[in-house]
C-alpha cells in the first residue's frame, strides 16, 4: 500500500493569511491581550528593582563610577515608569504596594 502525499497550502483560503478563531476565542484572547502591559510593567519594575538592590550597596560606600551611577539612575527611572503604569491599572498590588 502506498502512501498518498498531499501538497500542503501555500496559503489560508480566506483573507488575513490565518485560520479564522471562533468568536469566544477571541473573546478570550482579547481579554488576554489587555493584560500583557501589566505584565510587562511588572517584570521591568521587578529586574529594575534587583539591579537597584545590588547597586545601592556600592552607592552607599561612595566608590560608584560613572556607568554605575547612570544604571542604578535607569534602574529608578524604570522602576517609576512601571509604577505609573500599574497605578493607572490599580494594579500596583502586583509588585507589593496597596
Amino acid at each position: 500500500m502506498a502512501t498518498e502525499i498531499v501538497q500542503a497550502p501555500k496559503c489560508a483560503d480566506h483573507p488575513g493569511g490565518t485560520a479564522p478563531i471562533p468568536a469566544s476565542a477571541a473573546v478570550l484572547l482579547d481579554g488576554l491581550l489587555a493584560q500583557f502591559p501589566l505584565v510587562r510593567a511588572v517584570a521591568q519594575y521587578e529586574t529594575a528593582a534587583e539591579r537597584v538592590t545590588q547597586l545601592a550597596p556600592l552607592a552607599e560606600t561612595g566608590k560608584m563610577d560613572d556607568l554605575d551611577a547612570d544604571s542604578l539612575a535607569a534602574a529608578g527611572d524604570i522602576m517609576a515608569a512601571a509604577h505609573d503604569v500599574l497605578k493607572a491599572a490599580g494594579r500596583l498590588d502586583l509588585i507589593g504596594e496597596a
